[in-house]
């Protein structure tokens, strides 16, 4: 690998890398909570839903095929700059929308917007998780540590943003939230361009050419599947079905009922959200990690996978026998995906630090970037499955269905030890 020679301060490197990354997500995830309420709130059906956030998913399959090979070519900080300045792009073309357009040419419309915030956040993903692999310190876990922080942290500021969104729609309304989104997100760019040290690392050799689609390393392949279905067993319930069935349960039809329903529920995800990201910053202290090699690390991947898998078949039990809304149901169900959040968080950790120990360096951006291709592959089929499945068999089938994707995720993770 032929890249410029690092900061004389790798933790100032870091630290401008995760401010970018902090702003980029706090970004992100205000505006899918800005999207899911208000189109929820204009009569959309729930695989109408799901239809805004597809577009979203597969321009993150496409962009993590190649944001590898753009970052080799042309250089981290290239890439974070450019996932920056497509999320301004995508919320100032989302502020045009009319209201006055019908349903399908504002499905279309969004779906269009969000795909380039969806090629925006995987740049800006790929960029900061590559530049943890060159800057980390190697001893004592530093690996582990550092990318578990930047992790926890991103998705800690990730669920600010889910309750900044619902509370910027009650307040300030939908237009107004997203124009004052892209003018903050406008200033941070510009102050991690003056900032960011000298040093991010830059072209790589071997980048002129395209080295396929899948990593040469057998693990790194297991690990992207065990990935896939992981993502997509959150997002079975997260994208679409909790939200709006707590929606549903929550607000009384009137205006203010429904104001102050997405704060509840935008408080809800932003608190699942902040707490999963929490936990994926203890997981290096609750995995022991300085001690434990990276064999053992692997066999507690399977192991967390395993302890994944009941819990959201025993919440779509609940559901079932329930057969409608119910405090009782509400209530186990928030102590129920608090759970499923813990274990999923510490599963999400464990796979954040073998992507990046797996890999190697020289084709870091890569491995990466494939890594994170089968991230989104998951996603996407969690938010398809999120609208179909609540559509057709309500919170039960919803919740079974992101079982089966855990259960799916505990198989592929098992070919790990025998990688």
């Amino acid at each position: 690998m032929s890249a410029a020679p690092l900061s004389p301060s790798p933790l100032r490197a870091y630290g401008a890398v995760t401010a970018a990354y902090w702003a980029f997500m706090l970004s992100d995830g205000a505006l899918r909570m800005l999207v899911l309420l208000h189109f929820n709130g204009l009569g959309f059906s729930p695989v109408q839903l799901a239809w805004l956030f597809l577009l979203y998913e597969i321009a993150g399959i496409a962009t993590n095929l190649a944001a590898g090979w753009l970052a080799a070519r042309f250089g981290l900080a290239a890439t974070l700059y450019g996932g920056l300045g497509l999320q301004i792009g995508a919320l100032v073309a989302l502020a045009q929308l009319d209201p006055g357009w019908s349903i399908p040419a504002s499905v279309v419309f969004v779906m269009a917007v969000q795909g380039v915030s969806g090629v925006a956040k995987d740049l800006a993903k790929m960029s900061s998780k590559s530049a943890v692999k060159l800057l980390a310190p190697s001893a004592e876990g530093g690996l582990f540590r550092w990318v578990a922080a930047l992790t926890g942290s991103k998705n800690a500021v990730k669920g600010l943003g889910f309750f900044l969104g619902a509370a910027l729609l009650g307040l300030a309304g939908f237009k107004a939230a997203v124009w004052g989104m892209a003018a903050v997100l406008a200033l941070i760019l510009l102050a991690v361009v003056l900032f960011l040290p000298a040093g991010l690392p830059g072209r790589m050799k071997g980048a002129d050419s395209w080295s396929g689609w899948r990593s040469t390393d057998a693990r790194v392949n297991r690990l992207s599947l065990a990935r896939m279905f992981l993502f997509g067993a959150r997002d079975v319930w997260f994208v679409v079905g909790i939200p709006i069935y707590f929606h549903a349960v929550l607000s009384d039809g009137t205006a203010e009922g429904r104001r102050e329903a997405f704060f509840l529920v935008g408080g809800f995800m932003a608190v699942w959200i902040i707490a999963y990201g929490l936990v994926q910053a203890a997981a290096p202290r609750l995995l022991d990690a300085r001690r434990r090699s990276e064999p053992e690390i692997a066999r507690a991947a399977v192991r967390w996978a395993g302890w994944l898998v009941p819990i959201p078949f025993v919440l779509a039990l609940a559901a079932w026998a329930a057969d409608g809304p119910a405090p009782w149901l509400t209530g186990l169900l928030v102590v129920g995906l608090l759970l499923f959040g813990f274990v999923f968080a510490v599963n999400s950790s464990i796979h954040s630090y073998l992507i990046l120990a797996f890999g190697a360096a020289e084709r870091i951006t890569r491995d990466v970037g494939f890594y994170y291709m089968a991230n989104a592959a998951g996603r996407l089929l969690g938010t398809l499955l999120s609208g179909l499945s609540y559509q057709a068999g309500g919170l039960p089938l919803c919740l079974a269905t992101a079982g089966a994707m855990a259960g799916a995720s505990w198989l592929s993770a098992r070919r790990l030890i025998r990688a």
